[in-house]
């Protein structure tokens, strides 16, 4: 607590000092030094000093009638919090690209601008919550297991198995299911299949198979699908 904050306490009347030394310097009584605690604790909670000065006219001496402004502050600090986590798993999301797939910065920034113009704000948020929720440890098994899915439904289509065959079948539902923790509603799935279709191969470049086996791949998917 500085001296410079008591005097802008006084000056708004917050924390008026009620009396003055011979001098004219303030002079703060015990009700004064109360009054200036509750100031810093309420200050410590995140309140304005506009929402405590109204919480301290209406009733000085009764704790409980602050319950209605700290129940609304509780919910903003809760909203704010989860602000922070989806924006915690983006970054984090971000670091692990960098990680994962080593191209330069401008190709880093243009992929990025592919996915924030084929998903939207509440959709980014979807897929960095999840991240965040599954963990390194679960998205590295998927990693691993999807390129394993890759190379055995590669072969089949370099085979030309039928599209109807049932081990192909399985090996599909198991990519859905694969995706299924990422994308919560039809409308990420979508947005995430046109990403691909719009700009497979740019995608396709930091993977390990060509980009046109990838769209092969692809096609041959969706007519799994049906």
């Amino acid at each position: 607590m500085t001296v410079r904050t008591l005097h802008h306490y006084d000056e708004i009347g917050l924390v008026t000092a009620s009396e003055r030394t011979a001098a004219g310097h303030r002079r703060y009584t015990r009700e004064d030094v109360r009054r200036l605690y509750r100031v810093r604790t309420l200050r410590s909670l995140g309140l304005s000093l506009e929402e405590i000065a109204a919480a301290l006219a209406a009733a000085p001496d009764d704790a409980s009638a602050l319950r209605p402004l700290l129940t609304a502050q509780l919910r903003a600090l809760e909203e704010q919090a989860e602000r922070l986590r989806h924006l915690t798993g983006h970054v984090a999301g971000l670091l692990d690209r960098l990680d994962d797939a080593p191209f330069d910065a401008g190709r880093f920034l243009e992929v990025l601008s592919m996915f924030e113009s084929h998903f939207t704000e509440a959709q980014r948020e979807q897929l960095a919550r999840r991240r965040a929720e599954l963990g390194p440890e679960r998205i590295e098994e998927a990693k691993s297991r999807w390129a394993e899915l890759v190379g055995e439904l590669l072969g089949h289509v370099e085979a030309g198995t039928p599209a109807d065959d049932p081990h192909v079948r399985d090996l599909v539902r198991q990519w859905d299911e694969l995706a299924a923790p990422f994308h919560e509603t039809e409308q990420t799935k979508t947005a995430a299949r046109q990403l691909w279709q719009d700009h497979g191969d740019e995608l396709a470049a930091p993977l390990p198979w060509p980009a046109d086996r990838l769209r092969a791949l692809m096609s041959y998917v969706d007519s799994v699908r049906g």
